[in-house]
């Protein structure tokens, strides 16, 4: 029996290489209500996550449950259609197996998206925001237990204690703000708090959460940026507000609301993240060839 992390996430990887036809170098994962993004791909291999060994199902709603490689404008993404949460009843480990995975099969960057609620009283539902940070108060690190060198996939990655100052890259946020404002969508930068779930956070939560500096909440996303640097991973996170948090307005919070204002802004998310693919690739392989 196959027992350790990177064991497991190696058969994986063989296991997705041996039906995909793309050697993906580039990953994206969809949050809630973004998954038709990945109608996008083009010679498109999907594999249901249940067919992948090891690889965890997604229990919620919007998120469907398919790995999906093949070519966007060119370039060679493993899209995920979904996630699991920890609320789900995963450990961490669970729930960052996949971004292992990722990097195991070559993705050197990951497009990491989520649904949001609203802290920062400037946003609006239907706001893009990207990711300059995160707060991580779910109570727990996806690096815990023993450390796993040989998932880095650059040098001086796989390290026990990894830097965390840039986790979402300044460079890869400036092209996408670049693009942003070709398209003339608007784009704020704002910092994340992650929290554990699955319940709406209380009023008195967001009050507090705002002193701290959030402008974003939500239930996913850190722990994978965790991993993605830890490998070497280079990271650019997009939240979608779904909704404004508890108390910023005076009306009770539902997930269907995150699925409808998702599907309102698929348009906009996907014009911005289809026109990003090639300048992120670029960015990373001009990284590889200097390397």
């Amino acid at each position: 029996m196959m027992t350790d992390p990177y064991t497991r996430a190696a058969a994986a990887a063989e296991s997705i290489r041996s039906r995909a036809r793309e050697r993906p170098t580039l990953a994206i994962i969809l949050g809630s209500g973004l998954g038709e993004f990945a109608r996008e791909v083009e010679n498109a291999t999907a594999i249901d996550y249940a067919e992948i060994p090891g690889w965890p199902i997604s229990t919620v709603e919007g998120h469907s449950g398919k790995l999906i490689l093949g070519t966007i404008l060119g370039v060679r993404v493993a899209v995920m259609q979904g996630r699991v949460h920890a609320y789900e009843g995963y450990s961490m480990n669970e729930v960052t197996f996949p971004m292992r995975v990722l990097g195991l099969l070559g993705c050197t960057a990951a497009i990491v998206t989520n649904a949001a609620g609203g802290i920062n009283t400037s946003y609006s539902t239907g706001t893009l925001v990207s990711i300059s940070d995160h707060i991580n108060l779910t109570g727990s690190n996806a690096a815990l237990g023993p450390n796993e060198p040989r998932f880095a996939i650059k040098p001086g990655a796989g390290q026990r204690f990894f830097d965390m100052s840039t986790a979402y890259s300044p460079r890869l946020r400036a092209l996408a703000h670049a693009e942003a404002e070709r398209q003339k969508i608007p784009l704020p930068e704002g910092v994340y708090l992650a929290v554990l779930g699955p319940s709406f956070e209380t009023p008195a939560e967001i009050r507090a959460f705002r002193k701290l500096g959030a402008d974003l909440v939500g239930m996913s996303t850190v722990h994978e940026v965790l991993v993605a640097r830890h490998m070497g991973m280079e990271v650019l996170g997009i939240s979608l507000v779904t909704n404004m948090a508890a108390g910023i307005v005076a009306q009770p919070i539902d997930h269907r609301e995150v699925m409808e204002i998702g599907r309102r802004a698929a348009v906009q998310f996907t014009n911005l993240i289809k026109a990003l693919l090639p300048q992120v690739a670029s960015a990373v392989a001009e990284d590889a060839s200097a390397g």
